[in-house]
């Protein structure tokens, strides 16, 4: 597979196959306009994505467009193929399968502290876990996807301090169970990703994921694939919050939220780390230029009062934050859904021939 994750799509059938999956009907005509392709690519990319089960033709809505041959509308097909997405958190590791419009079919939260057993343990816990989810559903698994805290290099290897991972190619033991590709990605790549996949944009405009949870993570689309950002800040991350604090009875984020007993300390150590997250986020929207910027992450959803001093941050930074698109996702579950459809549709939006090739 040649492109790098979560790249838009380049070829015929990917572009076709992405505008397809996002309307309820369409037609070949259409996917001309849309494309800028020419009516004969278009025609033989709908054939291949037909005859690999993603495209299906609609002849019962069948429409006159005056003399000549009726426009038969397109719609996406229903494969037999599924789709798993993990999406591995410091506590708890979201499991599911999705068809390829990215509705979710099952999922499971296993929870297990990663940082407290062997990293084989715990992909041997997954990879059991994600057999009794698909045990009984009787479709064929077609790719897999794996999001992380932390960065992963280009070769898939994970590198996350809070999971206690340093160089785990969670992949390899993956692929090798499953006998499917398998995709590893970080958190904010993608988060980036879930972006990408719904917009109905073929070349969307840059857009930017800030994650702020147990690690802290920075991603942005580029016309090659989305590309992490460093962002060396563990002051901002929650364990970096705790320890500026030190207090013994504060040991989690929640503890600090909700603490009474010395509510202006941690009070004021909350907004100073919504704040410095606004800075930066306007840093890097200043040094990347994204149109949007998706933030995500317990640091602005487990603390409801972190959002307004973050986006007064943003705002106050200048240029560059004051014309940036603020959005973010509200809440952990719809984070860790995203993240893990995203990645496991990734493979086939970007090529779906080369996945559907036996």
């Amino acid at each position: 597979m040649s492109s790098a994750p979560f790249s838009l799509p380049s070829s015929p059938a990917a572009k076709c196959l992405h505008l397809v999956r996002l309307r309820e009907l369409t037609s070949r005509s259409e996917l001309v306009e849309a494309t800028g392709l020419s009516q004969p690519t278009i025609t033989r990319a709908i054939a291949a994505l037909a005859a690999a089960g993603y495209v299906a033709e609609r002849p019962d809505l069948a429409r006159a467009a005056g003399r000549g041959r009726p426009t038969i509308p397109l719609e996406l097909a229903v494969p037999q193929a599924i789709h798993a997405g993990i999406a591995v958190g410091t506590q708890s590791t979201y499991i599911a399968l999705f068809d390829l419009k990215g509705h979710t079919l099952r999922s499971i939260d296993v929870d297990i502290p990663v940082a407290a057993m062997s990293q084989d343990d715990f992909i041997q816990h997954v990879m059991a876990a994600l057999n009794r989810l698909n045990a009984d559903v009787h479709r064929p698994l077609a790719t897999v996807g794996v999001t992380t805290s932390g960065t992963v290099t280009g070769d898939g290897d994970v590198y996350a301090p809070n999971l206690g991972w340093r160089g785990v190619d969670i992949g390899a033991q993956l692929r090798e169970q499953f006998s499917v590709p398998v995709v590893v990605t970080s958190a904010a790549a993608a988060i980036v990703g879930s972006e990408l996949q719904s917009s109905a944009a073929l070349d969307a405009e840059a857009v930017m994921a800030l994650f702020a949870d147990d690690s802290l993570g920075c991603a942005i689309s580029t016309p090659g694939g989305v590309e992490p950002v460093a962002v060396e800040r563990e002051d901002l991350t929650t364990e970096g919050l705790i320890d500026s604090i030190d207090k013994p009875h504060i040991r989690t984020l929640i503890d600090a939220v909700t603490d009474a007993t010395c509510k202006e300390l941690t009070r004021g150590a909350l907004d100073r780390r919504a704040r410095e997250l606004g800075v930066l986020a306007a840093d890097l929207a200043a040094a990347h230029s994204p149109s949007t910027i998706v933030v995500a992450g317990s640091a602005f959803i487990d603390d409801p009062l972190a959002p307004g001093p973050f986006a007064r941050a943003v705002r106050a930074s200048g240029a560059a934050g004051s014309s940036v698109e603020l959005r973010m996702i509200p809440t952990h579950r719809e984070v860790v859904r995203d993240i893990a459809r995203a990645v496991a549709l990734d493979l086939v939006l970007r090529e779906p021939l080369a996945v559907a090739a036996p």
